[in-house]
């Protein structure tokens, strides 16, 4: 039996591409809205770690990815109705352009009834702003679209220019250029909000001077699903080990909560600070991050290394993806080609490299069924096992990253979404 439908006021923030501020915007609105005294959920299009970590600052709630082909329609869909019981107003930030992927933000927007809020960077623009515009709202005709945000913009004077006075397309609001609420980034994006000193600060900055012109937003209604079955509890008290810090921070907060729904018991520890696992560890989960930036950290902590080494010769699980999978090779080389050592427990060398090596979304098949999630990384790995699996990709892309077993250890590039297939992640946790 279906749930009864909400209805919330919603807004997809999107852009003609990459780079034209989109996560500025996003956080500047949840900031502004916030500081109302409204309650704002935020949402993150597709497999994405970095921006997430900004919009759950700026909005004081956790921050979940909305993906299509990762967690599926009904996914998104509960996640949406859950948060419309709450949130005055949800805001989803796409990814890349609005019509690139597939599924891209403009299947997400159109498959969920979501209005397009598309951010355009007028700085090097004026009347061509609304010629733009008017190409976004009218590439694809059934889509829902609400206006337009003009970002970088110079001007009282410049903002006036960009929509002609008859224009039928909304002007929500506009954003002018300032250093003070830029967000730095690096090789992977953004640099994640714990790395930026003064977010509040510059969060604080773009809200201010965000300049919203209009009261209303657009209402959505969110219907749930049928009822999913259950999770079953297979790790009921399995107390697992999570590494969460600087160089181990990529996590998806539904892969945490689904490991909750799985009955696991979760614990955070610092490969960087700590000198231990928790205490009564049974299993580790390593997820991806930034260890070629703590190389020499994390090679001089040899009472951790000792902990993990004696946490797989006990024959406990650890599951590792990307930067957590670097972290248990024999060593780690920087992009200037300076070799250190990691853990020693998964025979293999990667080095960091200049080039994007991989994105895509994979799909791997496992004797509990398909699990789904994707790889995005600038290392190289030379593993010494044959991989146990390999995935697929669903754009018939030719990325296929292995997954390998040793020992009790299961390790691959792929950032798996744990919600795909719940019964499918939970061996890799399983005491």
């Amino acid at each position: 039996m279906k749930a009864e439908s909400r209805a919330y006021r919603a807004l997809l923030v999107s852009a003609i591409a990459s780079n034209q501020g989109k996560t500025t915007v996003t956080a500047a609105l949840a900031r502004h809205f916030s500081k109302q005294g409204k309650h704002v959920r935020v949402f993150k299009t597709g497999p994405d770690f970095i921006d997430p970590m900004i919009l759950q600052q700026a909005s004081g709630h956790p921050v979940h990815q909305l993906d299509l082909w990762m967690g599926g329609t009904e996914h998104c869909r509960s996640l949406l109705y859950e948060a419309a019981g709450e949130a005055d107003l949800i805001l989803v930030e796409g990814v890349m352009g609005l019509f690139d992927g597939n599924p891209g933000s403009a299947d997400l927007a159109q498959t969920l009834g979501i209005p397009v809020l598309a951010v355009i960077d007028a700085s090097a623009m004026a009347q061509t702003f609304a010629a733009v515009a008017h190409g976004l709202r009218s590439y694809r005709s059934e889509l829902p679209f609400a206006g337009v945000i003009a970002n970088r913009v110079g001007s009282a004077r410049h903002a006036a220019m960009l929509l002609p006075q008859d224009s039928d397309i909304r002007l929500f609001a506009t954003l002018p250029t300032n250093a003070d609420y830029a967000m730095p980034s690096r090789h992977l994006g953004l640099l994640q909000a714990s790395e930026v000193e003064d977010l509040d600060a510059r969060l604080d900055a773009a809200a201010n001077a965000l300049q919203w012109r209009h009261d209303d937003f657009p209402l959505v209604e969110f219907t749930a699903p049928e009822t999913p079955a259950p999770i079953s509890a297979l790790l009921q008290g399995v107390r697992v080990a999570v590494a969460r810090d600087a160089a181990f921070s990529f996590l998806y907060q539904s892969n945490l909560d689904c490991l909750k729904q799985l009955g696991a018991e979760l614990v955070f520890f610092s490969p960087l600070r700590d000198a231990a696992l928790p205490p009564n560890t049974q299993s580790v989960y390593l997820p991806g991050g930034y260890p070629e930036l703590h190389l020499s950290t994390l090679q001089n902590n040899a009472a951790m290394r000792a902990s993990l080494q004696a946490h797989v010769q006990a024959g406990k699980p650890v599951y590792a993806e990307c930067g957590g999978m670097l972290y248990l090779l024999d060593s780690l080389s920087s992009v200037q080609g300076e070799r250190y050592n990691m853990l020693g427990l998964l025979p293999g060398d990667a080095h960091m490299q200049k080039k994007l090596a991989a994105l895509a979304l994979q799909g791997v098949a496992l004797p509990q069924g398909e699990v789904r999630g994707h790889s995005f990384h600038y290392s190289s790995a030379e593993i010494k096992l044959a991989p146990v699996t390999q995935a697929q990709c669903p754009n018939n892309g030719p990325l296929r990253e292995g997954v390998y077993q040793h020992k009790r250890i299961t390790a691959g590039y792929i950032h798996f979404y744990f919600p795909s297939n719940p019964a499918a992640i939970a061996p890799f946790f399983l005491p």
